[in-house]
């Protein structure tokens, strides 16, 4: 064999031998690098199952290339996606661009703000698409790869993903209030994603309060659905892999995978091999990453950030650590965000303390859209409280500011008292976390100019 025919080879010959921990390290590492992507894809598999659009338990849900919008806030026994936002009417669908392309329409929002996130298999946004980037209202077509059709006329803009399958979250901004409630339906009812055989330039219309309802799937807990399995995570993954061809350098990394994959069909020892080590990766590597205060970007006051959301690339260590714990973020330009586990002293969050966070004047959060304060309980999701409240920011009226322009937020399982309970984030007996959000940032919240204040334990 000559040189030159070896350097085509970029992993191990087809049929090599290997050991049990040869293809144990590799499985171990495969499975932190796919757990994204494999995510993903088991959302379209479930997604698949859904005979047409309608209510699943709290949310929308519907066939692939198609998409459901709520007409008001998540509520708390959502489980579909951790870290939901009470800020804004979110929508989802999955996309299957294999199988046509889609679609979606954007109608006219006026000055309300809205994006929407539009990512591939591997979590990364692959549309630019929403009211940072002035776009207009239209009908966008979402293609796939491969797909080399005509565009036809009415198409406003054409986004090519480089993945078949993918995600579309819009998020529509809504404040607190029961006039704005009333007013952001005409935009959400304008909302809808269809196959591009279905297009006729017309804006289409529906009244998604009218949806039919599915039995919600029996409950897991009180976390986010299992989206990965890991006795079935190497059954699925050729398929992720092929939809999700390499990245620039990924070449070898997908011939040593699949030389792997191809030894365990072989022997079911080396297959026995992957699934217990699957098992090992979810509890050893997976698991610790859904804490806030294991990963990313530190900051003062014990606060975290990423500042590569959506945009991951290679970095396989923060796109599956977000996965893990908060997947379907934006771009950073689109949303920033802070993550907190602790106080300022480095205690963990819980509820049965008291904590209080302070704004100076002049110091919110300096954002072109809308700003908020969300508090989680243990699982990343809401903590049900009779105030029904779980986030404050801007969409909040009723904010109560101190007598030198400051904005104290407090949170804690007993209200703070009447004169500041406007002010007051509800939290379990447990532990929680807070989470802030800033969309469509300033230049000083995305270059670290601007940062979160100290949480401070009260009693």
């Amino acid at each position: 064999m000559t040189t030159e025919s070896v350097a085509k080879i970029p992993g191990p010959v087809p049929g090599t031998r290997m050991t049990a921990e040869y293809v144990r390290m590799v499985g171990r590492d495969t499975y932190f690098w796919a757990w994204p992507m494999v995510n993903l894809y088991n959302r379209r598999l479930t997604f698949e199952k859904i005979p047409e659009i309608g209510m699943v338990g709290p949310i929308p849900m519907s066939p692939p290339n198609r998409l459901g919008m709520l007409t008001d806030y998540v509520v708390p026994d959502e489980r579909i996606v951790a870290c939901p936002n009470q800020d804004v009417v979110y929508g989802i669908g999955a996309l299957a661009l294999d199988k046509s392309p889609v679609v979606i329409q954007v109608p006219d929002f006026g000055d309300r703000f809205w994006v929407y996130q539009l990512v591939d298999l591997r979590t990364d946004s692959f549309a630019s698409l929403g009211k940072m980037y002035g776009s207009k209202p239209g009908f966008y077509l979402l293609v796939g790869p491969g797909w080399d059709g005509a565009v036809p006329a009415g198409i406003t803009g054409v986004f090519r993903a480089p993945t078949s399958t993918g995600i579309v979250a819009p998020r529509v901004f809504q404040d607190d209030t029961a006039e704005d409630k009333k007013a952001v339906q005409r935009p959400v009812s304008q909302i809808t994603m269809y196959p591009l055989a279905e297009f006729d330039g017309t804006m289409k219309r529906r009244d998604w309060d009218k949806l039919p309802r599915f039995p919600a799937p029996s409950s897991q807990g009180e976390g986010e659905t299992q989206w990965v399995h890991p006795e079935t995570f190497f059954d699925v993954l050729p398929a992720a892999m092929k939809d999700a061809p390499p990245l620039p350098g990924e070449q070898a990394r997908y011939a040593q995978i699949r030389a792997v994959l191809d030894a365990a069909a072989r022997d079911p020892k080396l297959k026995e091999a992957l699934t217990q080590v699957a098992a090992e990766a979810e509890q050893d590597l997976i698991s610790p990453l859904f804490e806030f205060r294991n990963y990313g970007l530190p900051l003062s006051h014990n606060w975290t950030t990423q500042n590569n959301g959506a945009e991951f690339g290679t970095d396989y260590f923060t796109r599956t650590a977000v996965a893990k714990s908060n997947i379907l973020v934006n771009k950073p330009n689109e949303t920033k965000y802070f993550y907190q586990d602790l106080d300022s002293n480095g205690g963990r969050l819980n509820g049965a303390d008291r904590y209080a966070v302070t704004f100076a004047k002049g110091a919110l959060p300096p954002v072109k859209g809308f700003w908020s304060l969300t508090l989680y309980n243990q699982h990343h999701f809401f903590e049900p409280n009779d105030l029904k409240r779980y986030s404050l920011g801007t969409k909040s009226k009723t904010l109560r500011y101190n007598s030198d322009g400051s904005l104290t937020l407090y949170a804690g399982a007993t209200s703070p008292g009447a004169d500041k309970e406007s002010n007051w984030l509800p939290a379990p007996d447990g532990p929680f976390s807070l989470y802030i959000r800033g969309y469509w940032p300033e230049k000083a919240m995305l270059d670290g100019s601007w940062l979160p204040p100290k949480v401070e334990k009260q009693n």
